[in-house]
């Protein structure tokens, strides 16, 4: 085959970049239709139960979001029955987060993985490769007309 045109290259990675957004939100909507959570709420979900006790600001940090969102993700999970809270008795301001047993059926059965396979997949590339891919994705970044910073701090299910 010939050399693509300029344009023709950006077409063809654009199609791969609806292929990415896509996979993630047919995943996303296999969540919700099976589990009846976003696919957030199931990774606060997982990684509460691998870490009983652990807090909303570490938990926003292990899903890279902001901690008002996790805080908010945090709340309709345990007004759902899903996550308790527990004051902790050293210090009163710290809430300890664990999750009920109706959780951990739901975790049982739930289409993995917890995190999305977005994260799966870039966690299965070599650190030059990521570093190729970071610098690329900003350079579209840069030449977006709008753009919200903002967003890089909510979990992909919520966008």
């Amino acid at each position: 085959m010939g050399k693509l045109s300029k344009n023709q290259l950006s077409l063809q990675v654009l199609k791969k970049f609806r292929i990415i957004y896509g996979s993630v939100r047919q995943q996303f909507r296999e969540i919700e239709q099976t589990c009846g959570v976003t696919g957030s709420q199931l990774w606060i979900l997982q990684e509460v139960g691998k870490t009983p006790g652990i807090g909303v600001s570490e938990l926003a940090d292990r899903l890279s979001i902001h901690q008002s969102t996790g805080s908010q993700l945090v709340e309709k999970l345990a007004n759902r029955g899903l996550i308790n809270k527990e004051r902790s008795k050293e210090d009163q301001r710290r809430v300890g987060l664990w999750v009920s047993e109706e959780a951990l059926n739901l975790l049982k059965n739930a289409p993995g993985p917890a995190e999305g396979i977005l994260p799966e997949a870039l966690q299965t590339l070599s650190a030059p490769a990521l570093l190729s891919l970071d610098n690329s994705l900003l350079e579209v970044i840069e030449q977006l007309h709008t753009c919200d910073d903002k967003l890089a701090d909510r979990p992909l299910s919520d966008l």
